[in-house]
């Protein structure tokens, strides 16, 4: 059954590696059941909700991935989607969390239809390759002045803004632990690095008596309701979403579209002489946003920590169906969610915010007119704290320098039309 399912041995893979490869995938990636009820909780939306949103929007995806492109690619909530929608649509903005969710939709069913229509990877080869490594490593910077926050290494100051926080204090070393531990079990190829980071900050935490005891492990999963099918589309419609929506979608373009190629290529699934089902991938994705819209949570995407599961040995879905499995029984370890401290989150942020921010030696930095604008997206994040502000100080820059530079040739109409899009919702505004 499942060599007609996936075609071991076509792809020169077996059932053992390729679980073995799916419990790598998953023990790279599975914080996310933690950290994103963490960072959405700061909306006021209820975290056992999200937890179970979270599990099931993971699972559904990796099945989607599995069974429909046959790719060993795990899926879960995408980081940096879920601060720009908890910390800049809801937070700095004031709309709702319905709203944002109904946001995450409309988005879904624009990355889909760009997916289906090829506009997608129009989009792709039209916007500068400085900017999109710009944007994720702004998305980084913004990752990081959220964790810095949360672990209270960084407080805010009437004179200074910013400032450094108290670091005698016994919860910001724990979370000074926590990132030491993930950065030397990951730099150790240990699997789990990031996972076994957030658990010994929370066990510590909760033995010194600094976070609520642990309880219990394993329970029935808490109930979905509150979030399910709680959003608010008309809100999004009658609101002026554009920018929101915009932002959504070129982020969920380039954070997925370079995981699934770069993954892909590792796990050598796009010849060049044969047919491959990046298309099949791509609808994949795609959908997964809107299912977890549906169940209560920031948009789904393809995870770069699959990578290690196609080191391990994953060539086909039956690795993302073994991430899917895993997904689903992390349902019964609610308990075990409910007492994670932020400041155990905080280490997984900062150390993912690294990584992102390694984005920036893709940038053209001997060219001004390119480099001047990807230093702007970067920059912009995390000092006005939203992504949206990055992305369109970004593109806007990029387009009048080429202009004022005798350079208006080297603007793709694609990000002349996004930049026209965001001075049109300035003027707006």
């Amino acid at each position: 059954m499942l060599e007609s399912l996936f075609k071991l041995r076509e792809h020169g893979t077996n059932a053992r590696t390729e679980i073995l490869a799916g419990l790598t995938t998953f023990l790279t990636m599975s914080y996310i059941i933690f950290v994103n009820p963490d960072i959405l909780g700061t909306t006021g939306m209820d975290k056992g909700a999200v937890f179970v949103a979270t599990c099931l929007a993971a699972a559904l995806g990796c099945l989607i991935m599995a069974f429909l492109a046959n790719w060993p690619i795990g899926m879960a909530p995408g980081m940096g989607l879920n601060a720009f929608f908890a910390f800049g649509v809801v937070g700095a903005m004031g709309y709702s969390w319905q709203q944002a969710l109904g946001a995450v939709f409309v988005s879904g069913v624009i990355f889909l239809i760009l997916s289906a229509t090829g506009v997608r990877k129009w989009l792709i080869e039209g916007i500068p390759k400085s900017l999109r490594s710009a944007i994720v490593a702004g998305i980084g910077l913004f990752l990081a002045l959220i964790a810095l926050k949360s672990a209270g290494i960084v407080v805010g100051n009437q004179a200074t803004l910013v400032a450094q926080g108290d670091l005698k204090s016994p919860t910001v070393l724990l979370a000074i632990l926590g990132f030491f531990i993930i950065v030397c079990l990951d730099s150790l190829r240990v699997k789990g690095a990031i996972l076994i980071g957030i658990l010994a900050v929370t066990i510590l935490s909760a033995l010194l008596g600094y976070s609520a005891p642990i309880t219990g492990i394993v329970s029935a999963p808490p109930s979905i309701a509150p979030t399910f099918m709680q959003l608010d589309i008309a809100g999004v419609l009658n609101e002026g979403f554009l920018h929101i929506i915009l932002v959504f979608v070129l982020v969920e373009i380039f954070d997925a579209t370079g995981t699934l190629i770069g993954v892909a290529r590792r796990a050598n699934l796009l010849p060049e002489d044969k047919p491959n089902r990046l298309g099949r991938a791509l609808f994949a994705d795609s959908t997964a946003i809107l299912a977890g819209s549906a169940l209560g949570t920031s948009s789904t995407t393809a995870f770069v920590e699959s990578a290690a599961g196609v080191q391990a040995g994953g060539r086909t879905g039956m690795t993302a169906l073994v991430v899917g499995v895993l997904f689903l029984l992390c349902l019964f370890f609610a308990p075990l969610a409910s007492v994670v401290p932020s400041y155990a989150t905080a280490p997984a942020l900062l150390y993912v915010a690294g990584l992102m921010v390694r984005e920036l030696v893709e940038v053209e930095w001997n060219d001004i007119t390119n480099a001047i604008p990807a230093a702007l997206t970067a920059i912009i994040m995390p000092f006005t704290y939203s992504i949206a502000e990055g992305i369109a100080f970004g593109f806007i820059s990029y387009v009048v320098i080429k202009v004022f530079t005798g350079r208006f040739r080297e603007i793709h109409i694609a990000t002349f039309i996004i930049a026209l899009l965001f001075v049109l919702r300035f003027a707006l505004e």
